[in-house]
């Protein structure tokens, strides 16, 4: 037996039993006549003793320990005369009496504890090591945890979970696919999964009526914060639905996991267009922990001398309220802010209300003292505040603004991460225009309906049809998806040719899901949730790399296994592929 109890779960109530510990040194100490070690697993951390009077060989083997050592220890707990109220085990030690070492460990390049001195890409490179931190596998188990209880939710509400294939056929919409070349086909590929989109709609054809599963989908999109190549949905469909139902039962999904999770309800989510969401935040996926709405000034202020106003389609204001004081070197960093590439701004306006009641701006010589009080009533401002001012195109102005706003709530310390503000976008638009390629691109996918009263404008104006989908926001974090679907044959064919599919190439692409819909397709919808989304934002992490087990760095490399890497010559040839291999950099 290898041990008796793990390293978390000893209490003063164990006091004077002989216990058998298992696990790895996190940290040795000599003070005096004494040795202190704290052993570690996975459950917690024990302090172990060993006092001047122990037998000389087990000192022995003591003083040719270290960090991260593989240990047995057997030895009777006792009652700590310094005890350590941060940890649970912190009443107690154990006074040793023997010491089995299972495995020598080299010292490790990192230290192993919550304030490690590892940076990112070294701990990554030894992600094995990164997860023996308490503060990294907590994660882990907090998503371990959402799981069960989410299978748990839906399994109570008669869902289904179905595995569907991870080999499928490249779909040319949405993110590039990453393909997969078939041996035993030469010159044909298969694609890894999107999402199991067309699959879980056959699905519903089939009568399986609720549909779900906790699925890996890959992407082959540039990265961030908040994306990997390959991350992890929960997905879901259902039949004979409205958009009202799956909101409802989503919700409730979500509600159980806030209070199950952090003992919270955040009340009913509140639901909001995705013209009023730009209009007022500028972003499909508001923070609305705060205020700081958009005020749209451009006809108040056109019409005097200044030629950026002027020439611009849509003037927008943000009230900073307090901010009056900003010196000029923050408004100078601010500037500087809005126009780095990320965002693209040209500058930046800033009008200071006072708290004498006068004004001063950075376009002082353009407007007066007047024009700059009808802004401030325009935006609620009172002496004190602080104007900040963007314009050109409605569109690109609203996404910048977007960023400048939510830069004020963390400059003003105003978003609270301890609170949770979950809403619905709804009616976004069916399609967008591309001017590069001169055609229209579905927003969500082609298989998303559009809303009911709209259907008729798909011939006569289709960039103004809404389509019948919705987004889950929680803190300006898109969190899920979804849409009512398309179930009729002529107008998933009416969609398609507005997308620019030939019939030929619709029926290439999808025949499949088309001629499924010809056997009776009931009416269906569904949503999917970014679940490496979803926990780390129950975990209070900014980044999801830090609730998987083994990301992949900012440029989609895993740094531990060295993958992507290069295939021989002779995989090459088993896949009839010729490919000129790059010569590494020496």
């Amino acid at each position: 037996m290898y041990r008796t109890h793990t390293c978390g779960e000893l209490r003063i109530s164990h006091k004077k039993q002989e216990v058998t510990l298992s696990g790895w040194i996190q940290r040795l100490r000599k003070l005096g006549g004494m040795t202190f070690i704290d052993l570690r697993d996975r459950y917690g951390i024990t302090q172990l003793v060993v006092d001047e009077k122990a037998a000389d060989d087990l000192k022995e083997k003591v003083s040719k320990l270290g960090r991260e050592f593989v240990i047995q220890t057997t030895g009777i707990v006792l009652e700590r005369e310094s005890k350590n109220n941060k940890i649970p085990t912190g009443e107690i030690e154990i006074d040793i009496k023997s010491i089995t070492v299972l495995n020598k460990a080299e010292t490790p390049p990192f230290t192993i504890q919550t304030d490690t001195d590892g940076g990112d890409e070294l701990r990554m490179k030894y992600r094995y090591l990164d997860l023996r931190r308490e503060v990294v596998r907590d994660n882990l188990v907090l998503r371990s945890k959402m799981a069960i209880i989410i299978r748990n939710y839906l399994d109570s509400l008669d869902f289904i979970e179905t595995e569907t294939p991870v080999l499928m056929k490249s779909t040319p919409e949405g993110a590039r696919d990453f393909v997969v070349p078939s041996r035993m086909n030469p010159g044909e590929f298969y694609a890894l999964p999107q999402s199991p989109q067309v699959f879980k709609q056959l699905l519903m054809v089939a009568g399986f009526d609720k549909y779900y599963q906790i699925v890996k989908c890959f992407r082959d999109e540039d990265l961030r914060a908040d994306r990997q190549p390959e991350f992890t949905q929960i997905d879901c469909e259902m039949s004979f639905v409205e958009q009202e139902d799956v909101l409802a039962t989503f919700e409730g999904l979500a509600r159980h996991l806030f209070k199950e999770v952090k003992g919270i309800d955040p009340g009913i989510f509140p639901r909001i267009p995705y013209a009023e969401a730009m209009d007022k935040y500028g972003s499909d996926k508001p923070d609305t922990r705060f205020d700081m709405l958009f005020n749209d000034i451009t006809e108040i202020a056109k019409g005097k001398e200044f030629s950026i106003f002027n020439n611009s389609e849509y003037i927008v204001a943000i009230c900073a309220k307090g901010a009056s004081e900003y010196s000029r070197k923050q408004l100078d960093a601010l500037t500087n802010y809005v126009k780095r590439p990320q965002i693209g701004a040209k500058g930046l306006v800033y009008v200071k209300y006072n708290t004498d009641g006068t004004f001063k701006s950075s376009i002082d010589k353009f407007y007066d003292q007047n024009d700059f009080e009808n802004w401030a009533k325009q935006c609620n401002a009172n002496a004190g505040d602080l104007l900040l001012i963007l314009s050109g195109n409605k569109f690109e102005t609203q996404e910048q603004m977007c960023q400048l706003r939510l830069e004020m709530g963390r400059q003003l310390e105003l978003i609270d991460k301890n609170q949770f503000n979950p809403l619905w976008v709804t009616d976004f638009p069916l399609l967008e225009w591309d001017d590069e390629t001169q055609r229209y691109y579905a927003m969500h996918h082609p298989f998303t309906a559009p809303k009911p009263e709209d259907i008729e404008l798909l011939e006569s104006n289709p960039g103004q049809v809404r389509a019948n989908a919705y987004d889950l926001v929680i803190n300006g974090v898109e969190i899920g998806g979804g849409s009512v679907r398309i179930f009729d044959s002529a107008l998933q064919s009416k969609m398609f040719k507005l997308l620019g599919f030939t019939e030929e190439q619709a029926n290439a692409q999808f025949g499949f899901l088309m001629n499924a819909f010809k056997y009776g397709a009931p009416p269906h919808a569904g949503i999917a949730f970014g679940f490496d989304r979803l926990v780390s934002l129950f975990a209070g992490l900014d980044s999801i790399r830090d609730v998987i087990a083994f990301p992949k760095n900012n440029t989609g490399r895993d740094v531990m296994n060295d993958a992507p890497s290069q295939i021989s010559e002779e995989q090459l040839k088993e896949l009839f592929l010729k490919i000129a291999l790059p010569q590494k950099q020496s």
